[in-house]
């Protein structure tokens, strides 16, 4: 059994641990709260603007689509990773990099596979086996439209120049704060919608200019709207894992405490004991 002062010692650094996991918990939940509001509003605009744009280019041809639909053979793929700055998160950043190493492995096997990372966590692993052409840590520094729009602007200029033949974005939505699903979705060429779903979700709508010209000028802004809302997932995604992940820590500091301090009153009584023995045997060995 260890002595009194290791079990101290080991009972004061658990307890700084669980302070500072209880701290991190904290501030991951008033973040949370921010970033859960913020793609809980966004989430309705993006998926009505996305049908409505499925629902428009279903009714056109490929030509009228223009780049965005572009559908050629794949041969060469690039992957969006989107993981986090910062770790201390469970199994958030490790999930986006299986799922990547997965979808070159095997969707993507014998294509040539490049990455663009979002997330230092993501590049710092994923650079040792693959291509990374460019990686943008710095988008979590300050998370707004504009510095998504740059990253999604890039993503269509590669499409359209015939540089990529498919884009996909990897990410955490948000589903709950113990709960983030793993995404593969194509960013680009945009996926038709299914004609029984153009069917179901048919509506008369009034054109004005025509089709054509509003899905050119609407594209972009869609494309740019689903990239935000995949960096506004995983943002929220990342601060519900951390918040999670620490809050199990500390329960687990909590209880890992309480078993030391079980240890250390046992230790402590037992030594008491031995002193008693001793001093007992002592005065009989005198009276003797």
């Amino acid at each position: 059994m260890a002595n009194l002062k290791e079990i101290r010692n080991r009972i004061t650094s658990v307890s700084s641990t669980m302070q500072i996991t209880s701290a991190m918990k904290m501030v991951s939940a008033a973040k949370l709260k921010k970033a859960q509001d913020a793609i809980t509003a966004m989430r309705p605009y993006s998926e009505k603007l996305t049908e409505l744009l499925q629902n428009l280019s279903a009714t056109l041809d490929n030509e009228a689509g223009g780049k965005f639909t572009a559908q050629r053979e794949v041969s060469r793929v690039l992957i969006v990773a989107i993981t986090s700055n910062r770790g201390l998160s469970g199994a958030f950043n490790s999930n986006i990099i299986k799922e990547s190493k997965r979808l070159t492995e095997n969707e993507y096997r014998g294509k040539h596979v490049d990455f663009i990372t979002v997330g230092k966590k993501g590049n710092d692993v994923i650079r040792k086996a693959n291509n990374v052409i460019s990686n943008n840590n710095s988008v979590f520094d300050n998370l707004n439209f504009e510095n998504a729009a740059s990253i999604a602007d890039d993503l269509v200029q590669r499409f359209s120049d015939g540089e990529y033949d498919k884009i996909v974005l990897v990410y955490n939505q948000f589903k709950n704060a113990a709960t983030q699903i793993i995404m593969a979705e194509q960013f680009l060429p945009l996926a038709p919608m299914a004609s029984d779903v153009v069917a179901s979700n048919a509506t008369d709508y009034i054109f004005e200019p025509s089709k054509e010209e509003i899905i050119q000028t609407l594209i972009p802004k869609m494309l740019r709207t689903q990239l935000y809302k995949a960096l506004r997932d995983s943002f929220a995604a990342e601060h519900g894992a951390r918040m999670t992940a620490m809050h199990k820590a500390t329960d687990n500091a909590t209880e890992l405490r309480n078993q030391l301090k079980l240890t250390y009153n046992k230790a402590r009584q037992a030594a008491i004991t031995n002193e008693i023995l001793e001093i007992v045997g002592g005065a009989e060995a005198l009276n003797g």
